[in-house]
C-alpha cells in the first residue's frame, strides 16, 4: 500500500501568530515537521498551506509544498484540497501530520502507518500513556478514551475524545496525528461539522458521530504541540539541546 504524508499549515493562529517559521535551530517549526516526516520513510511529503511564505520557507528548505485556499475550516479540509490538487491516484493512504509538533517520534509515524496497513482501519491515530494526573483537567490536552486498554500489539476503536473527563479507565494523551483510507478521508470532507466537533472543537468527533471508526496505537512518547509562547521556548530548549 502507497502512503501521503500531508501537513497542514497556516500563519494566522490565534494564541501564537506565525508559529510555523518560528525558529529552531536556525530551521523553521514547519521544515522541522517536513524533514521528520521524510525521515520517516513511508511516502511522498507535502506541506499544504494558504501561505506563500510557508511555501517559500518549506521550498528554500528543500521540502515540497502546494497552495491551498484560505476558506477551510480544519486542517483536514485543507489536506483534502491538497490531495486532489496532487493527482496522486496511486495513493491508499494519506497520513495527516501537525504543522506544529516538531518533536514527533520518527518511531511513532513509521508504526501508525504499518497499523493501518495490517488492520485494514478506516482512520488510525495516536496516543500516549498520561503520567501526570494534572493533565485530566487540562482542557489544553485532548484525552482519547479507547474501548480496550492500548498496548504496543493493539489498536483499539476510539470511543470518544474529550478535553477534561472524570473518568481514568482507558484514557489516554491523543497525539494530533491521524491516518486515513483514501475512501475514508473522502467520506470525512463531505460530512457536515458536527454539533459536537463545533462544541468541543475537535474535529476527530466529525467521524464518529458519523459512525467513521478511529482506532487508536500506542506512541511511544508525547511530542509538545507548539501553541504558545511558552510551548515554544520549552520545545525550542529541548531540540538546542538536544541537537
Amino acid at each position: 500500500m502507497k502512503t501521503l504524508v500531508l501537513i497542514p499549515s497556516r500563519l494566522s493562529a490565534t494564541r501564537l501568530p506565525r508559529k510555523p517559521l518560528l525558529k529552531i535551530n536556525n530551521l523553521s517549526i514547519i521544515s522541522h515537521v517536513f524533514k521528520k516526516a521524510k525521515e520517516a520513510k513511508i511516502g511522498d511529503v507535502v506541506v499544504a498551506t494558504e501561505d506563500q511564505e510557508i511555501l517559500d520557507d518549506v521550498e528554500n528548505n528543500g521540502g515540497q509544498a502546494i497552495l491551498t485556499s484560505k476558506n477551510h475550516q480544519t486542517g483536514t479540509d485543507r489536506i483534502y484540497e491538497a490531495f486532489k490538487k496532487l493527482k496522486k491516484n496511486d495513493v491508499d493512504l494519506i497520513m495527516n501530520l501537525q504543522g506544529d509538533e516538531p518533536g514527533i517520534n520518527i518511531i511513532d509515524i513509521i508504526n501508525l502507518n504499518k497499523k493501518m496497513i495490517s488492520f485494514k482501519s478506516e482512520i488510525g491515530t495516536l496516543a500516549s500513556k498520561i503520567e501526570d494526573k494534572k493533565i485530566f483537567e487540562n482542557k489544553n490536552v485532548v484525552k482519547v478514551a479507547t474501548k480496550d486498554f492500548l498496548n504496543k500489539k493493539k489498536f483499539p476503536e476510539a470511543s470518544s475524545f474529550s478535553r477534561t473527563t472524570k473518568n481514568k479507565v482507558n484514557i489516554y494523551r491523543h497525539i494530533g496525528i491521524y491516518c486515513y483510507s483514501v475512501q475514508a478521508l473522502e467520506k470525512f470532507v463531505k460530512f457536515k461539522q458536527s454539533e459536537n466537533e463545533l462544541k468541543h472543537k475537535l474535529e476527530q468527533l466529525r467521524a464518529l458521530d458519523n459512525d467513521i471508526k478511529i482506532n487508536v496505537a500506542l506512541a511511544n512518547s508525547s511530542s509538545i504541540g507548539v501553541d504558545t509562547q511558552e510551548d515554544y521556548l520549552a520545545l525550542k530548549k529541548i531540540m538546542e539541546y538536544k541537537y
